[in-house]
């Protein structure tokens, strides 16, 4: 069993009327992906703050091992979306005690779609809304060419902030992860969650190679 300790940073009360259900969600949770794996010991921090998700009144983050963090909107919690979110963190908390979840475009790319995959094979239903998105062809060449870059802007591949459609890393991590699978379908994102993402870096290359012959006719903004 998981050692594990959940904070809530509520000195103002913010938390006060969220506080039993969230903390049910997440021991149900932590049991339902340790079914599938073990977890390494980890603290949960749940904090209010507008870095929510829109939509679902929440995020998630994992800053470093043992480490998961979730901001939500009290007046907007639902356990389901907080379930999905947390199990999400949890793939990135495995993936830290291996090689981490990296500094470059590709490794992010493949830790997030590890963590999406990860997600459905744990709790099952359709992607979530930022791994449905469909990047456009030009994006999907620029992440192929800028694999390896260490300066790349996480803020503007994964959320939008810049000239990139808002998630398109997100759509083109777990669209990468899939074409992987689909190859490989001994693997899943358990036995993945190690994985260098050099391992990956075919399945994009594959990617972008179609859309230079197949152009999609996808929006960018």
């Amino acid at each position: 069993m998981t050692v594990w300790q959940i904070h809530f940073l509520n000195a103002r009360k913010a938390l006060n009327g969220v506080m039993p259900e969230a903390r049910a969600a997440a021991r149900d949770a932590v049991a339902i992906v340790e079914e599938h794996v073990a977890l390494p010991r980890f603290d949960l921090v749940i904090r209010t703050g507008d870095e929510v998700v829109q939509g679902w009144g929440m995020g998630g983050y994992a800053p470093a091992p043992g480490q998961i963090q979730i901001t939500l909107d009290p007046s907007r919690f639902d356990p389901e979306p907080f379930t999905r979110t947390l199990v999400h963190e949890l793939h990135h908390l495995i993936r830290w005690d291996g090689p981490g979840y990296g500094k470059s475009l590709g490794e992010a790319l493949v830790s997030e779609g590890l963590a999406g995959h990860f997600v459905l094979q744990v709790l099952g239903g359709p992607p979530d809304p930022w791994d449905s998105v469909n990047p456009s062809d030009e994006i999907a060449r620029r992440a192929s060419n800028e694999w390896a870059r260490r300066d790349y802007d996480h803020a503007e591949w994964f959320f939008g902030k810049g000239k990139i459609r808002r998630w398109s890393g997100y759509g083109l991590g777990h669209r990468m992860v899939a074409d992987y699978l689909k190859a490989n379908p001994r693997d899943d994102a358990i036995t993945l969650a190690h994985s260098s993402a050099d391992r990956f870096r075919g399945a994009m290359r594959q990617i972008a190679k179609a859309e230079a012959t197949e152009p999609r006719a996808t929006e960018e903004s």
